[in-house]
């Protein structure tokens, strides 16, 4: 190097210790961040799931349990997903006062008033053919699926509820359900849309854990196609037109650039969700010695929210949430 070449700024000297890199980091992770998936199943006791290594099915007692130890961790909100014992054609078990949504609602409100709830409003999981609606002539009939999913977004406000989430993606879900909620009297349940629910294949292990595969065909005519980023901006206008409190993308890790274009188009709160084959990608990949667990769920995690992501709904919540606060604890 010639001698009047003089380095004036070396960025390696705000990285050199582990304190400097904390000190000038711009993305911080805090259990504030993460909203915790939880699966409700109708039966009597819990169950593992195969494909999503460490999550579980919960009773309708036992969610409250759990949901009461992820509180006690920081993070502020749970999203509940019901798998039924029965399901019919027209999804009627996802409506009922005694659902198992309905009561690990009112199960968790008893114990943990303070947490937030959050509840999947969708019928795939309720039907014997694995749709998201009503099935008139071969086909998904988006009206009267808006009324089906208008009945269960009251019984769940009903049972507590704080906010409902809409995922069926059929057209006008969010504007349907505003205007059910505030005629039942419920002006204050909000509405987070899955505004921007992409066709993908990372789904298939939540499928399996919420018992939702469908029957026949596939989800490619209501759910988005992969390739279009405007569409998923038109569909995000549209929800937050409709009176959507929180917008939603799903799944995250490959749709960054669709999280960081909502964050810089729109003035709503921004929800990621991590999905299963996410989740279960990292999982898998760690046990075969393929990776480091911990650091590529960080990285992961860290992307999602650099990207513009205001909340991250994720099944790492409470893991993630347990490092934080013995990092915490450490540091004083």
């Amino acid at each position: 190097m010639p001698d009047k070449f003089k380095l004036t700024y070396r960025a390696r000297r705000t990285r050199s210790t582990r304190s400097l890199r904390r000190l000038v980091r711009e993305v911080h992770l805090v259990p504030d961040d993460f909203v915790a998936p939880l699966f409700i199943r109708g039966d009597t006791i819990s169950e593992s799931i195969s494909s999503m290594p460490g999550i579980r099915r919960y009773t309708t007692s036992e969610v409250a349990d759990k949901a009461r130890e992820i509180f006690r961790l920081g993070i502020p909100a749970v999203l509940l997903f019901g798998v039924p014992r029965s399901k019919d054609t027209v999804g009627s078990g996802a409506s009922r006062a005694d659902g198992v949504v309905q009561q690990g609602v009112k199960n968790i409100k008893k114990k943990i008033p303070e947490l937030t709830i959050m509840s999947d409003v969708c019928l795939c999981s309720y039907t014997d053919h694995g749709h998201c609606g009503i099935i008139s002539d071969g086909k998904v009939d988006n009206d009267r699926t808006l009324q089906s999913l208008s009945k269960i977004a009251i019984s769940h406000a009903e049972a507590g509820v704080d906010i409902i989430a809409p995922s069926a993606m059929m057209d006008g879900q969010v504007g349907a359900l505003r205007e059910a909620l505030d005629d039942a009297g419920f002006r204050d349940t909000g509405i987070m849309g899955y505004s921007a629910k992409i066709s993908s294949a990372l789904y298939d292990p939540f499928r399996e854990a919420a018992s939702s595969s469908p029957r026949f065909g596939d989800r490619n005519g209501y759910q988005m196609d992969l390739s279009n980023a405007m569409e998923a901006m038109r569909e995000i206008r549209l929800d937050i037109k409709e009176g959507a409190d929180i917008v939603m993308i799903k799944p995250a890790l490959f749709y960054l650039d669709l999280i960081a274009k909502a964050k810089s188009l729109f003035d709503r709160p921004i929800a990621a969700f991590s999905v299963g084959g996410e989740y279960s990608m990292i999982k898998t990949m760690s046990s075969q010695g393929l990776l480091e667990e911990r650091k590529m769920m960080f990285e992961l995690l860290y992307a999602i929210k650099r990207a513009g992501a205001d909340i991250i709904i994720t099944y790492f919540a409470e893991e993630v949430a347990r490092i934080l606060s013995k990092e915490k604890t450490h540091r004083g």
